[in-house]
């Protein structure tokens, strides 16, 4: 299950550990959101799904070459141009924000984004995929932020995800 509310639960920052599900649950998100807003049926019992009027993402890693452009300043260049245009009834995706640089600067640069999108007013409804669990210690000063860890299990040889 998952739930977002400007009111209560803007931003849910995402921990776990690789290959947890954590991006899939984003791309997922994604496409059940884009299918609802055209009027499809979607994979699911339920679904209470408002109007999303934008749907920005920032998922996978890569650099471009042809212009210069390292992993990082491409991720930096993605992320710049969701924050300046929010507006409306958007939802935002970000997987691995700030991995393409140093541990302590990445970071910094998640959590400042995490902050502008909790602050900003139009509250755009956000799941932050992270590998920093610092970024856990948000929800204590933020109020519309909110933790959420996805886990995985070997049983009888299979891969079992947890919640």
């Amino acid at each position: 299950d998952l739930l977002l509310d400007p009111d209560e639960r803007q931003v849910v920052v995402i921990t776990g550990p690789n290959m947890s599900g954590k991006s899939a649950l984003l791309r997922q998100t994604a496409l059940i959101v884009l299918m609802a807003q055209v009027g499809s049926f979607v994979p699911a019992e339920a679904a209470h799904i408002g109007v999303v009027d934008r749907i920005f993402t920032r998922v996978g890693a890569s650099d471009n070459l042809t212009t210069g452009e390292s992993t990082f300043m491409v991720e930096m260049n993605e992320t710049a141009s969701i924050l300046n245009n929010l507006q409306g009834h958007g939802l935002v995706l970000l997987d691995e924000i700030g991995r393409g640089t140093s541990t302590y600067d990445g970071i910094s640069i998640a959590w400042a984004i995490a902050e502008f999108l909790h602050e900003h007013p139009s509250r755009p409804k956000t799941l932050f995929a992270t590998h920093y669990h610092e970024l856990n210690e948000m929800a204590a000063s933020f109020p519309r932020i909110r933790n959420a860890n996805v886990a995985v299990r070997e049983v009888d040889g299979r891969v079992l995800f947890l919640r």
